[in-house]
């Protein structure tokens, strides 16, 4: 990594390291945030992207690194300090205080004058559209509401640096999907820069300009959402993103085909090294399988109907495909088929190269 100009605007991570009793649990990560981006720090559980969250906070002191902030070391500034807004998963709100108290607590504990106080509680209240409950407590709001309560306390303070750590963890599914827009929204019309910790591919995907694929304490993958979900870097990120097909034995044949038994998948992909002759897996979203309708031409496989099921507005097929003994696939068709195709039917298949990765043994 070229370390000569630590003065660009932003955030720099550079070989940050965190061992707990002889267990590394962050591994010389080394991240570049420009100042304004949103990034989503992406992981399973035991990732390492909560306490690497929590070192750029200031709440855990790394054991190793240099965490540069606009060109300043800043891992010995305590968290109280480094003027960073946080948002927790569980809100984190004072129950005795009103909404309004709530988000002027930080301009109070910086000592900052009424006029001032009543200006920007006002301002960030508006933003979340939260106004008109500004004299209830958080017992009276719904758990959207209050989470916006804490999304405008961490913004009244105008930080340097917005921290998200998995704050719509705990929403149901609609309101997860506004916190998500309203988010982006104040993202775009504040222009602040984030680090977003999630465990939800699709919250990654929706938020940010680059995203960090954490396995086991190390970074998988650093790119956008663009390139990491038409190019993963290897077959964990692959998975993690819904390349949730796998197919076993398959030979690259040649640049954008691999062969499978008897049949020839095209690919979108291939990672790193894989070249013509090479063994391997291919790895591809279910989205990528395609049932043909009679009218389609270009190459088809035939498949056996294992199962099939209405899933939201789509319809989503088990498959077997013919001639490949191991295991089956999936496919969606972006409708409600009806009526849905019985155990047994056979169908006809084509492959869209563009979900479809190749992997090298």
């Amino acid at each position: 990594m070229d370390r000569g100009n630590d003065a660009v605007k932003g955030l720099s991570l550079q070989q940050i390291k965190k061992v707990y009793q002889d267990n590394v649990v962050v591994e010389s990560i080394d991240l570049e945030l420009a100042e304004g981006q949103f990034l989503c720090l992406l992981g399973p559980s035991g990732s390492g992207k909560t306490t690497l969250l929590r070192m750029i906070a200031g709440l855990v002191q790394p054991d190793g690194g240099r965490m540069l902030l606009d060109g300043k070391d800043i891992v010995s500034v305590p968290a109280n300090k480094r003027n960073f807004g946080m948002v927790f998963q569980q809100y984190a709100l004072f129950p005795h205080m009103t909404v309004w108290d709530n988000v002027a607590y930080g301009l109070k504990a910086r000592g900052e004058k009424p006029a001032v106080i009543k200006e920007k509680v006002e301002k960030y209240l508006k933003l979340v559209d939260l106004g008109h409950l500004a004299k209830r407590k958080p017992k009276a709001l719904s758990g959207g509401q209050q989470q916006r309560v804490s999304l405008a306390r961490a913004l009244a303070v105008e930080p340097v640096l917005m921290l998200f750590d998995e704050p719509l963890s705990n929403l149901d599914a609609r309101l997860k999907e506004l916190m998500l827009k309203e988010i982006r929204e104040l993202h775009r019309t504040l222009g602040f820069t984030a680090v977003f910790v999630t465990h939800d591919q699709n919250e990654a995907l929706y938020l940010a300009d680059k995203i960090a694929v954490l396995n086991k304490g190390h970074i998988e993958q650093f790119g956008s959402p663009e390139e990491i979900i038409i190019r993963p870097a290897t077959p964990f990120v692959a998975d993690f993103f819904g390349y949730t097909n796998r197919l076993e034995g398959a030979q690259l044949s040649e640049k954008g085909r691999a062969q499978i038994g008897p049949v020839a998948v095209p690919v979108g992909h291939v990672a790193s090294g894989g070249k013509p002759g090479d063994r391997g897996v291919v790895l591809m979203r279910p989205n990528a399988v395609q049932v043909a309708e009679d009218s389609v031409s270009g190459d088809t496989a035939e498949a056996t109907v294992v199962d099939s099921r209405y899933y939201g507005g789509v319809t989503e097929y088990r498959l077997k495909l013919e001639g490949y003994p191991s295991d089956d696939i999936s496919a969606v068709v972006p409708r409600l088929v009806q009526p849905l195709p019985a155990e047994g039917a056979k169908v006809r298949v084509r492959f869209i190269p563009d979900s479809i990765a190749f992997f090298q043994e």
